[in-house]
């Protein structure tokens, strides 16, 4: 055997080193919202990240149930479970959500409540948008929530605060060096744990 060879590039990809499957929420399901514009801005940013794959879950298309009940009829049942697949493939999170008097969207809450074990130690990050708070109390809240299901809450978050006044006509942020910088802190922090939380369950499942 010959030591000097180089490790062959075409190595099989293996748990640790496949990209992150990152679930991108969108949180709004209001008549003439600005979610497409902001949730399209952060997928620019992950479109060509070596070690990303997104999964973009609108709110808007679930048609999820919004009586919490035991005993969902079969429509329902099949329109649970599609989602619950997708969450649970998920190695992480982010959540794009505006501020509605003062926190966030009902149907959020609605997608949330359905599900437990899909969101467990797993990393959750934020990016908000709104008015003079940038979406900030949204996020407050939905940390409290998260923590409740056993997720890692990424520290930093992106906030547009006044957005309709940041993007121009084709959905362009106007003076974006700030929150470009931002998205990469956000994206760093979310792929160091995800990567971490990953390999750790691989090792010992999540409470046992």
């Amino acid at each position: 055997m010959d030591l000097t060879t180089a490790p062959s590039s075409t190595a099989p990809t293996t748990g640790s080193t496949a990209p992150l499957k990152v679930a991108v929420i969108v949180a709004s399901n209001r008549e003439g919202r600005f979610a497409p514009v902001i949730s399209g801005w952060f997928l620019s940013h992950t479109a060509d990240h070596p070690d990303i794959e997104t999964d973009v879950i609108d709110v808007a298309e679930l048609g999820l149930p919004v009586a919490l009940t035991f005993r969902p009829d079969a429509d329902a049942r099949a329109r649970l479970a599609a989602v619950a697949s997708r969450l649970a493939a998920a190695d992480a999170f982010v959540v794009v959500t505006p501020e509605y008097n003062h926190s966030y969207p009902a149907p959020l809450k609605n997608l949330i409540d359905w599900h437990r074990d899909e969101w467990q130690a797993k990393p959750v990050a934020f990016v908000s948008y709104g008015g003079v708070s940038g979406g900030l109390r949204a996020v407050e809240h939905l940390r409290q929530v998260f923590a409740e299901l056993h997720t890692v809450g990424i520290r930093e978050t992106v906030s547009f605060h006044n957005a309709g006044a940041l993007f121009d006509d084709e959905g362009r942020h106007q003076d974006p060096a700030d929150c470009d910088a931002a998205a990469k802190v956000l994206l760093d922090q979310l792929v160091w744990w995800g990567h971490a939380l990953r390999e750790a369950k691989a090792v010992r499942p999540y409470g046992a």
